[in-house]
């Protein structure tokens, strides 16, 4: 059973130049570099996902180039390789958008779907890509488990419902349980930064995908 029916909001919009600053600044990538695909980035995977991972935002030579969420670029080696060591991919690796990788019961997406100057997304920008992220979120079956990849990702999570921040506080490995009969988990984003410096490691995030694992089979009928 879907969450809800009724969605105030497509879930995509290829087309949208709603924040005036990140459709400025694609039109700058695109012009130094003409081959990227400097357009807002598409959820990736099952449309029946019962994991969906939600990121900041596309990277500059990633997601930005490939036109595929944490595709082509370092932030998603670690995110792809455990997608595949627990099921829910066909490949280990992720390296362009017609490389045949295929989810499994698994969607990513990203609280903001154009890639922003420096990754900083402003709290404007945030808020009004979020419509988008909401209407999606929105057609989750009950028992669905959503996985937070860092801070920005969680409070959009948070926003996208509707929900306070200050009852579901973010931390590495949190499980939070949604009035709407979701799951929101929460991991440290596996940026380069936080791969290089150990902030996060290989075992902290696998840990992260047991959990999940063992919460959605639990889940089954």
């Amino acid at each position: 059973m879907h969450i809800s029916s009724e969605l105030s909001s497509p879930i995509f919009d290829i087309e949208c130049k709603q924040c005036p600053r990140l459709a400025g600044f694609l039109h700058e990538v695109k012009a130094k570099n003409p081959t990227y695909f400097c357009k807002p980035v598409p959820p990736f995977g099952d449309d029946n996902a019962k994991l969906i991972i939600v990121g900041l935002a596309p990277g500059m030579h990633g997601a930005n180039r490939t036109g595929r969420p944490f595709t082509g670029d370092h932030a998603g080696i670690l995110l792809y390789e455990s997608l595949y060591k627990y099921g829910f991919a066909t490949k280990p690796q992720s390296l362009a958008a017609d490389d045949n990788l295929q989810l499994t019961s698994c969607r990513i997406t990203n609280a903001v779907k154009c890639l922003p100057p420096e990754n900083k997304p402003l709290p404007a920008e945030i808020t009004t890509c979020n419509q988008f992220l909401a209407a999606e979120l929105q057609q989750s079956n009950s028992g669905s488990v959503i996985l937070a990849l860092g801070n920005v990702a969680h409070l959009a999570v948070l926003k996208a419902f509707g929900l306070k921040i200050k009852d579901y506080k973010f931390a590495h490995a949190a499980r939070h349980n949604l009035p709407n009969g979701l799951i929101l988990v929460d991991s440290y984003h596996c940026s380069r930064y936080n791969t290089q410096t150990k902030r996060l490691t290989e075992t902290m995030f696998h840990q992260v995908f047991a959990m999940i694992k063992a919460e959605l089979l639990r889940s089954e009928p």
